[in-house]
């Protein structure tokens, strides 16, 4: 088997694992914890929808839905939605979202949504895109490529910070086109995903398999396998509001209120809710190390979650 370049050996191998017969969810996700989380993401896009004009031929789309937990959630605050689109390649996921949302529509690319104004949601899609690996070394820069399950470097030239020599810097081209293309609709896009505030150094891909750390290069088609968003270039490029921390953002949103009114309804469910909430919003656990950016038009007013 010919080498190739790390991030189109971690594309195969990520759209191996999605589009798997047995899929298993590896990492816990915030849908799945609890439906307050959908539910405040459809408040939040019915208000983008309403300060962008509320227009008629808007769409939402979902990217990455895996079951369509999120949007299922989503839509019980919002009675009379847009047309739904989810941009999911999985034929399983997309039965298991079919199910979940009837009225859903699917697209296997960004560039297949109609052209019309649009808000899209990405809960954990960006940290699954193919990223670059490059290692300083002292005659430069080598980018890492995979070849018989370990990794090789050849030369690149690539302009990167001046980093020590041993430094690691990840490149997710794949992130940016896609948010590139969001830009030219001038879309709205809530991204929540797992990385740093302030771009850095360092190795960041890890992969899950059957709910452990796994080898990234070890198992291909088998883990899931992610990297940290780099939301300080995603800024930087575009224009976005944010970054903020997740546990700020979702406790602006209501997060605890919203909780609090479900455990009043739900005696049953109230302890398993208020620990949802804590562990979302918990700094030690996915409160900080979650960020929110949205993706909008210039000058656009500040969006819920945003304010200063």
């Amino acid at each position: 088997m010919a080498a190739e370049r790390f991030d189109l050996f971690m594309a195969k191998a990520n759209a191996a694992y999605y589009g798997a017969q047995e899929f298993a969810h590896d990492f816990a996700t915030a849908p799945e914890m609890t439906q307050v989380f959908g539910e405040l993401l459809g408040a939040w896009a019915q208000t983008a929808w309403r300060m962008m004009g509320a227009p008629e031929d808007a769409i939402l789309v979902e990217a990455g839905p895996g079951r369509g937990t999120l949007m299922a959630d989503a839509l019980r605050t919002w009675p009379d939605p847009p047309p739904v689109y989810f941009l999911e390649t999985s034929a399983k996921l997309r039965d298991e979202t079919r199910r979940r949302v009837p009225q859903a529509r699917f697209i296997y690319d960004l560039i297949d949504l109609p052209e019309k104004p649009t808000i899209l949601l990405g809960n954990e899609f960006l940290d699954a895109l193919p990223v670059r690996q490059f290692v300083k070394r002292r005659d430069g820069w080598m980018e890492r490529w995979v070849d018989q399950g370990a990794y090789i470097e050849r030369p690149v030239d690539v302009m990167l910070p001046d980093d020590r020599v041993g430094s690691v810097r990840e490149l997710n081209e794949a992130a940016f086109s896609f948010c590139a293309e969001l830009s030219r609709r001038e879309a709205i896009a809530l991204f929540i995903d797992y990385g740093p505030m302030n771009s850095a150094p360092g190795e960041s891909v890890q992969a899950i398999r059957h709910g452990r750390p796994a080898d990234p290069l070890a198992f291909p088609g088998e883990a899931d396998i992610t990297a940290h968003v780099d939301f300080a270039e995603i800024k930087r490029r575009f224009h976005a509001q944010g970054p903020v921390k997740m546990n700020a953002f979702l406790t602006a949103l209501g997060l605890f209120q919203r909780t609090d009114a479900l455990a009043l309804t739900n005696p049953e469910a109230a302890g398993e809710l208020r620990a949802a909430a804590r562990r979302l919003t918990a700094p030690e656990a996915m409160g900080s190390l979650f960020k929110v950016i949205a993706l909008c038009p210039k000058d656009f007013p500040p969006l819920p979650g945003f304010e200063e």
